[in-house]
């Protein structure tokens, strides 16, 4: 089964500032909170009209990371996690847009950083690490991983959207050619966000700071 690949930005205190916050919300948040969870219902009602079930209902999901937490035991549970935590980062997030798709992303991006590892980026700048890597550094509890094993999302700073794309320029001519098509789209994708980073910073209500992608599929 193909997996797709999208992303957003995002600022990175704003969609943590949704976990645990459910008994102090501001007025925003209190405004916000019921969008995630009209979103959510609609979620469960695709799921309910589908015949699936993970154990753990979206909203039930949403609820518990707005409580703080992510204990449920259910052994699909993780499943219903990823899809509330995507419904919190999109009502916080730009427009998601597409990156790319694969039958097999965790197996593509292996070999992409073993390629790029041998040619002399960085183990700190490989793409497999921030688009597969989970949540951001500072999320208040891990969720379980779906029930594919496989995490669903990834993360970058917007700040170091450059640093990355420089590396994978300075070696695109070294790299195995059945590589060169996808990292010319990691350069390309990479440069616009630093573009539109730079752009916005004169902007005072601009506050986003994170690359956030999803793996749904």
């Amino acid at each position: 089964m193909s997996r797709i690949i999208s992303y957003s930005t995002a600022d990175k205190s704003h969609v943590i500032g949704f976990l645990g916050a459910a008994d102090h919300f501001t007025e925003e948040q209190q405004r916000l909170a019921g969008i995630m969870r009209q979103n959510a219902r609609t979620a469960q009602a695709e799921m309910d009209r589908q015949e699936l079930g993970w154990g753990l209902t979206v909203p039930e999901a949403l609820e518990h990371l707005l409580d703080g937490h992510a204990s449920s035991t259910a052994p699909a549970s993780g499943n219903a996690y990823a899809a509330a935590m995507q419904i919190v980062i999109d009502c916080n997030a730009s427009d998601a847009m597409d990156w790319a798709v694969y039958s097999k992303p965790a197996t593509f991006f292996d070999a992409l950083d073993r390629e790029l590892l041998r040619v002399g980026v960085s183990a700190d700048l490989l793409p497999g690490a921030f688009i597969m890597g989970g949540l951001p550094a500072g999320f208040p509890f891990r969720l379980p991983l779906p029930s594919h094993a496989m995490e669903n999302f990834g993360s970058w700073p917007l700040e170091k959207s450059l640093p990355a794309a420089e590396a994978y320029r300075a070696v695109l001519d070294r790299v195995d050619e059945d590589f060169t098509y996808e990292i010319g789209q990691l350069i390309e994708k990479l440069d616009e966000e630093h573009e539109n980073w730079v752009e916005s910073q004169d902007i005072d209500w601009y506050t986003q700071d994170t690359i956030f992608f999803s793996i749904t599929g």
